[in-house]
């Protein structure tokens, strides 16, 4: 029977696993990543508790796919939480750790980063359900939105508990990971294949939604003058998922790949040196998400302007704006906002005479 060692500090597993966490995180590297990193966080806190005070402020954001993206930034929020811990237990603070808060500063960083990854989806789904509908948002109630937050919450806690609830190397050290050195490496493998197949997944959503605009706008264009906003709404829906999905890419796939790596022992792949980057950049994916689903949303950058510098907003114009909820309804301003409002909506939507009775249920 194996000997288990839950009782170890982390420089026995470090000394194992022959990971040297001193040299590596000191002089200007050590400058350098704590710099960024506090400038991060800073950003991530503050835009995206903008975004969460928006949404609860503003109600032309109580809508299915706000209260996602509100869900969104708060997962992005508690990933600035988990790396400030991070900067904290770091380094060669990292020998002097207890295998418990270890396991704590690893478990808040794979609950954030799974949340955000969740979210996404979810957000890429239900915009799939609206546009193939032919709706500005989905039909998706309040108590089953509720349901779904709460559902991503529970996975990501899931996940981030995994390997404290028994899926690591403390009774076997043969398998330690040196990322993670008392990971085991089957749950690394597990980890970043199961992330690689929902980034798959997303993008089969989003090609889907682009071929289906792509095509209707076709149509549109066979049968009106074609103006030159709707001729360009295959090019703007392009730059849109172009940015979601490149700014998936470039922040997590390279650590998911260096995880993948280390969970298969690739010894000879130098990923010890690229570690502390791919880190920094995976957490870019929260930085850039308040800007890539919220700053490209005019009404929602005004009313973060207007908290920003304590104005409150001219009340003529909200009894202006409650009269016309036609123009709020063909205003779609998430994801897929920018072809819509040009293309589709002023083609076949906004046309429909239901959607201003449905775009409010």
């Amino acid at each position: 029977m194996n000997e288990c060692y839950y009782d170890k500090r982390m420089d026995f597993f470090y000394n194992k696993t022959k990971t040297d966490t001193a040299d590596e995180w000191t002089g200007p590297q050590l400058i350098v990543v704590l710099c960024f990193g506090t400038f991060f966080c800073l950003f991530i806190f503050i835009s995206n508790s903008l975004v969460i005070a928006a949404v609860v402020k503003n109600k032309r954001f109580h809508f299915p796919f706000y209260y996602l993206l509100a869900n969104l930034a708060a997962a992005d929020f508690f990933a600035g939480i988990a790396y400030v811990f991070l900067m904290f237990n770091t380094g060669p603070v990292s020998k002097t750790l207890t295998v418990n808060r270890w396991f704590l500063r690893q478990g808040l960083l794979d609950t954030s980063l799974t949340a955000s990854l969740v979210n996404l989806l979810v957000i890429a789904v239900e915009r799939h359900m609206s546009i193939m509908r032919m709706k500005i948002h989905s039909n998706l109630t309040k108590k089953r939105v509720t349901f779904l937050i709460i559902s991503i919450w529970a996975i990501a806690i899931f996940m981030g508990a995994v390997p404290t609830l028994g899926w690591n190397c403390l009774c076997d050290i043969t398998v330690c990971s040196s990322l993670a050195p008392i990971y085991s490496r089957s749950y690394l493998v597990f980890w970043s294949v199961l992330n690689l197949v929902v980034f798959f997944i997303m993008v089969v959503v989003y090609i889907r939604i682009y071929m289906y605009v792509q095509r209707k706008t076709n149509v549109l264009s066979s049968h009106t003058s074609g103006s030159i906003s709707r001729r360009r709404t295959p090019v703007k829906l392009m730059k849109t998922v172009m940015t979601v999905l490149g700014a998936f890419v470039v922040c997590w796939t390279p650590g998911l790949v260096v995880l993948l790596l280390d969970g298969l022992n690739c010894t000879y792949c130098g990923i010890q040196n690229v570690k502390r980057w791919f880190l920094l950049l995976a957490l870019l994916n929260s930085v850039m998400n308040p800007i890539i689903y919220s700053y490209k949303d005019d009404e929602m950058w005004g009313t973060m302007k207007r908290m920003i510098f304590c104005s409150s907003e001219d009340k003529s114009q909200d009894r202006r704006s409650s009269r016309i909820p036609s123009t709020v309804l063909c205003r779609s301003t998430d994801t897929s906002g920018h072809y819509i409002e040009d293309g589709i909506i002023q083609g076949t939507i906004c046309g429909k005479g239901d959607l201003g009775d449905k775009g409010n249920s």
